[in-house]
């Protein structure tokens, strides 16, 4: 029944048998019509963009992803897994680039045009998807590529254009000239939450204090810092906080005016000779640093009161550019402050800025300090190291901009995205009061445009004429037909007549935010509202979904947000939320630090199941994982190794002694104690997995299984090889069969959803060939027997405590000893046999203070002793021969003194324990052999094959 067992597996190898197995039998379709027609529990997929080659860190989420499918649909639920591609947005537009060797907008337009371009941008997608396939293949991630669902399809686009039409419905979108982060070299803006993807800590800025002298008194400048230089060619007032206590200083020939509380900025020692409010500063006017900014209308350069100023930075005065800060612009919008662009959109100050037209911002900065400071205006300059916001894609420092943008208003919704986070159950828990809770307690407006090319064209057409606006929903709205393309330059020809004035009606130029696509593909991915609805609705919100802790601001937020918005719920259930994959000195992967690990490396090398089982145990959810060689090696010798010599122990007996699991059974009551220990410990593991995962815990069940592991091998196996070897099939080795054969199964199925592939493999072996994922999770055992669990717990508890006696005391477990005295109370008598053997101690006494040995060793444990290092010694010749575990074999000595004595007295326990059918003295030369040195007597050892 059993196929024999090759001791020494390569698992890369026997991973690529089952995937080939996979294949052939189609085990994943399989498994689907199995638990077709019964309840479902979804899962979506988060789409990956396949315009580059899956990497590592893409293990450690899919390995989640797919554990919890596998184990509902072990459970019996039907777990439809649909791929998903994640095809817009500057991730590939960007990549395009790089390949035609070109930078910007400009080059775009001018050089490759957008047509092409796009173009470029379609084919780019597409490239790696065979490399994604094969990935998720070989790491065992079963996905239905065959219906995935693509957000550039004209089916996808119209899904995600009928939701905004349904915010618009709502008056949820906007257009408004607001300051958002802004990417120079993309030449768009970004969202809030993909500013949070980019921050970079420790970036080095400069810090600047600038004097603006008052115009009444020239011989007085009010104290003013940024750490962004490059706005001050901008600045229209300073801002300062009405109650805030300023003072005026001495500053060498002249005064400077700054808070109280900020007296530690100074150069010196200050002499202070007046004190005033912050209201007593409001309306003064300073000289501007540049003419240019002083505008032909209304009124700028002068001190006005802001509720956004502090004094835990800086001076107490805030300087104000107004196109270059959020508080600002709004600041100058309520004073009626006058303002205009420095800057041009591609970050460079535009030609009417002397001294530094031209020159992008973050390299003015040297440049208007030098200016400042020949003027006599710079107070001084330091450099800080800060958090700063970069460009997620191109790696741009970003800048904060002024621009017209149009946004989702899911600020008048922030009660109920707080409401529907909070019944949300997040994994690792605190990342919904944290992460995620702080995020919506400070949320804004979602800026949703990008003034780019590759992505969903906004749906919005304004009139030409008059400035009326309409969003449209679908293709037939605009009079095309239902499989038209949808993407620029196309679209852009469109118009549409207004239907208030007759004018003509062209669509805004911006596209879409990529991450409102991918937020979108819970009902995008079937094609609602035009079809597909029952579908969506019967998916409809997703049990489970899991990426990795930078998509909480990103896929989870958009999930969240689109469906509070639309359908008033979260779009998921429960979430799984990843640290990251470091090296293991915890640095970040990176091609510069050469520390990036190739995932086909790690499969070819360690196989799949050992980096899923590394994942799932290494650390809690939520934290980072040290990757490297060692662990994932470690990982394969602890756990893996240890399972697999089980497996491979029993088939190789049962191959001999012909075991048939359909033999009736023995009574579970009638058994050996370590069998009725071992099932108990077995129906508990059951319960604790089931129960973990049931609660989206994938750590504690899994650590759970490797201690279970280390006990099944390390005890009950090891304290019952003798019920295997012995030569009589009687009703204890019966016994002994059945337990270990229910056990071995019942691990390959609670291990199935974590390591798929050896866990098939051993399954197939013990169950005719068919596979562990079309089989039902073990259900619970009705035998459970807490005491026996006790019990054996004290036993082991002794034997430790023992056996540190007997290293303290440099007694070999080898040699008997009479007794041992242990504290506690007696243990029965079939577990107290137990503890004799393992201590090799003849009579157990309890009730004693402490462990106490007897360590008087008489002629006959001496003699005992030494036929216990006789069989060691046959064990080793055994070995070296490379005997398998169950020849029988000759054995011949020679010997005299203690040691002859003691195969006198010992012959058959000697016999017994190295499987030897004969146990003669003499050499002979057809015996392999050697001379030993036992324990200060020589003896020679031979043996040979039976």
């Amino acid at each position: 029944m059993f196929e024999k067992v090759d001791q020494k597996v390569s698992f890369p190898e026997l991973e690529k048998q089952i995937m080939a197995l996979w294949k052939k039998e189609g085990t994943f379709q399989k498994s689907l019509e199995l638990r077709a027609g019964k309840p479902s529990f979804v899962f979506y997929e988060g789409p990956p963009t396949a315009n580059g080659r899956p990497a590592t860190h893409h293990i450690l989420a899919r390995a989640f992803k797919d554990l919890f499918p596998r184990y509902k649909t072990m459970k019996g639920f039907f777990v439809e897994r649909k791929a998903g591609w994640d095809t817009h947005g500057l991730p590939v537009e960007i990549e395009v680039e790089k390949k035609l060797k070109i930078s910007g907008k400009f080059e775009i337009e001018n050089e490759i045009g957008i047509e092409r371009f796009n173009e470029l941008c379609r084919a780019s997608v597409h490239e790696y998807v065979s490399d994604w396939v094969t990935f998720s293949e070989r790491m065992g991630f079963w996905l239905d590529y065959e219906h995935a669902y693509w957000t550039l399809t004209p089916d996808y686009i119209q899904s995600v254009w009928w939701a905004l039409s349904e915010m618009w419905k709502q008056g949820l979108v906007y257009k408004g000239f607001r300051v958002a982060p802004y990417c120079p070299r993309c030449a768009t803006p970004l969202s809030s939450h993909e500013l949070a993807l980019g921050y970079q800590d420790n970036t080095p800025d400069p810090s600047v204090y600038v004097r603006f002298r008052l115009k009444k008194d020239p011989n007085t400048s009010i104290l003013a810092w940024t750490t962004t230089p490059w706005t001050l060619p901008g600045n229209v007032a300073l801002a300062v906080d009405n109650d805030i206590d300023y003072i005026k200083v001495k500053d060498g020939d002249g005064f400077i005016i700054l808070a109280e509380a900020r007296l530690q900025i100074l150069n010196e020692s200050p002499e202070v000779v007046e004190r005033m409010k912050g209201r007593d500063l409001v309306g003064l006017e300073y000289e501007p640093l540049n003419p240019y900014t002083v505008p032909q209308e209304g009124r700028a350069h002068y001190v006005v009161d802001a509720d956004f100023v502090s004094t835990d930075e800086g001076t107490g005065v805030v300087h104000t550019s107004a196109l270059y800060g959020v508080d600002d612009l709004r600041l100058c919008q309520e004073k009626g402050i006058p303002f205009k662009h420095t800057v041009g959109l591609d970050g460079k100050f535009l030609p009417y800025v002397e001294k530094f037209a031209g020159l992008h911002v973050k390299d003015a900065n040297p440049v208007i300090l030098d200016d400042l400071k020949a003027r006599g205006l710079l107070y001084k300059s330091e450099t800080i190291l800060h958090t700063y916001p970069f460009c997620w894609r191109c790696s741009t420092p970003l800048i904060y901009y002024a621009l017209d943008s149009w946004y989702v208003r899911t600020t008048e919704r922030k009660a109920e995205l707080i409401a529907n986070n909070a019944a949300t159950n997040w994994v690792p828990a605190h990342i919904k009061t944290g992460r995620m809770g702080d995020w919506l307690e400070n949320n804004v407006d979602w800026a949703i445009s990008r003034s780019r090319y590759w992505g969903t064209p906004l749906p919005f057409w304004v009139c030409e004429k008059c400035g009326e606006q309409k969003c449209v929903s679908s293709s037939a709205e605009l009079g095309l037909k239902e499989d038209q393309d949808l993407h620029r330059p196309y679209i852009d020809t469109v118009t549409l007549p207004c239907e208030k004035c007759g004018g003509v009606m062209k669509r805004v130029p911006e596209v879409l935010d990529t991450w409102f696509d991918s937020g979108s593909m819970p009902f995008a991915q079937r094609g609602h509202p035009r079809h597909g609805t029952k579908e969506f609705e019967q998916s409809f919100p997703a049990d489970f979904i899991a990426e990795a802790m930078d998509q909480t601001r990103g896929w989870f937020y958009s999930l969240l947000a689109i469906s509070t918005l639309l359908f008033k719920q979260n779009a998921y259930r429960n979430v799984i939320c990843l640290g990251l994959v470091v090296d293991p000195k915890g640095k970040k992967a990176s091609k510069s630090r050469g520390n990036v690990l190739d995932p086909n490396y790690l499969f070819d090398t360690f196989g799949t199941d050992a980096v899923r089982w590394y994942f799932y145990t290494s650390t809690q959810v939520g934290e980072n994982y040290r990757t490297g060689d060692a662990a994932l090696r470690e990982t394969v010798q602890q756990f893996f190794i240890p399972l697999w010599n089980c497996y491979s122990f029993f088939v190789t007996y049962a191959r001999l002694d012909g075991f048939d699991p359909a033999q009736p059974a023995v009574p579970v009551g009638e058994r050996h104690v370590l069998d009725r220990w071992l099932l108990s410990k077995v129906s508990g593991l059951r319960d604790a997995v089931s129960g973990g995962l049931d609660a989206y815990d994938a750590n504690e069940p899994a650590r759970r299984i490797h201690r279970f592991v280390d006990d099944l091998s390390n005890w009950y196996i090891r304290r019952s090889r003798r019920r295997f070897w012995k030569s009589q099939s009687d009703r204890d080795k019966a016994a002994a069969y059945q337990t270990l054969y229910e056990t071995l199964r019942t691990v390959c199925q609670l291990m199935a959803p974590f390591a798929p592939f050896s866990s098939d493999a051993m399954y197939r072996n013990l169950s005719n060939g068919e596979s562990v994922h079309l089989s039902d999770f073990p259900e619970a055992s009705p035998y459970q027997d807490a005491q026996v669990e006790t019990d054996m717990a004290r036993a082991r508890q002794a034997v430790e405590a023992g056996l540190a006696a007997r290293d303290a005391a440099r007694m070999k477990v080898r040699q008997p000893l009479s007794s041992i005295a242990l504290p506690g109370d007696p243990l029965p008598e079939d577990i107290a046999q137990i503890v004799r053997e393992e201590l090799n101690v003849k009579e157990l006494v309890f009730g004693a203070p402490e462990v106490k040995l007897n360590t008087e060793i008489t002629e006959e444990l001496r003699l005992e002793g030494l036929a216990r290092e006789i069989v060691r010694a046959i064990q080793d010749r055994r070995k070296k021969a490379g005997l398998n575990v169950e020849d029988r074999i000759h054995t011949r000595y020679e010997a005299d003194g203690m040691l002859l004595r003691a195969i006198g007295r010992h012959g058959d326990y000697i016999k017994n324990e190295t499987l030897s059918v004969t146990l003669e003295p003499g050499r002979a030369d057809d015996f392999d052999g050697e001379q030993l040195m036992l324990e200060g007597e020589q003896i020679w050892i031979g043996l040979k094959r039976s």
